[in-house]
């Protein structure tokens, strides 16, 4: 288990997290990318702590959901079954879980302050952190994605699940950004990734 651990997370976050999924009993599978959500936590039929993680994050952000879903198995053995998912049973349980980890040796000098800022108060998706998860994207492999902050106004933008849309303007923190099938307005956060289409 170490050494597959070892080619998905950093080399000195290797023991520590070993030691976290036997001391939790965790059943850990690594699978191939879900476009909804980097990992997920769930109590097996046979009462198996079952965890997954997708293998296309690169190895901070691997990192960071196996820290995140194993927080939730420790929130809901320690508080109990009733607790939300996000609650601060699994805010305070992230913290303490994540704080070892925010190391030098660990995460890259410039992304140590962005951690320390994140867990004073974590969020539910690390992605909605926009300063953190820019930083994080940096070891993303290379694909063939723009964000919506840094592409033109006016440009026209493919998402996911096949919608295209205009952007509009900003607005606070977010971008707004017309869909062109329904003429419905939506606010994008600016790290969101999205393919550019060119019109001619």
């Amino acid at each position: 288990m170490s050494e597959t651990l070892a080619k998905y997370i950093p080399e000195h976050a290797v023991k520590p997290v070993f030691d976290l999924i036997v001391a939790n009993q965790v059943h850990l599978k690594i699978v191939n990318e879900r476009q909804t959500r980097h990992g997920d936590y769930r109590r097996g039929h046979t009462g198996k702590h079952e965890i997954t993680v997708n293998a296309s994050l690169n190895k901070y952000r691997f990192l960071i959901t196996l820290i995140h879903e194993i927080a939730h198995l420790v929130a809901f053995e320690k508080f109990g079954r009733n607790i939300k998912p996000h609650g601060n049973e699994w805010k305070l349980t992230f913290q303490r879980l994540m704080i070892p980890f925010i190391r030098p040796e660990i995460f890259p000098n410039h992304i140590l302050p962005l951690l320390a800022r994140h867990f004073k108060n974590p969020s539910a998706s690390s992605d909605t952190d926009t300063t953190l998860s820019l930083a994080l994207k940096q070891y993303d492999k290379e694909n063939d994605k723009n964000y919506v902050f840094e592409i033109p106004y006016g440009s026209v933008f493919r998402i996911k699940n096949g919608k295209i849309f205009k952007k509009i303007a900003v607005r606070t923190k977010r971008f707004e950004c017309l869909e062109i099938s329904s003429g419905k307005l939506y606010l994008f956060n600016p790290n969101a990734e999205v393919e550019l289409i060119n019109i001619q």
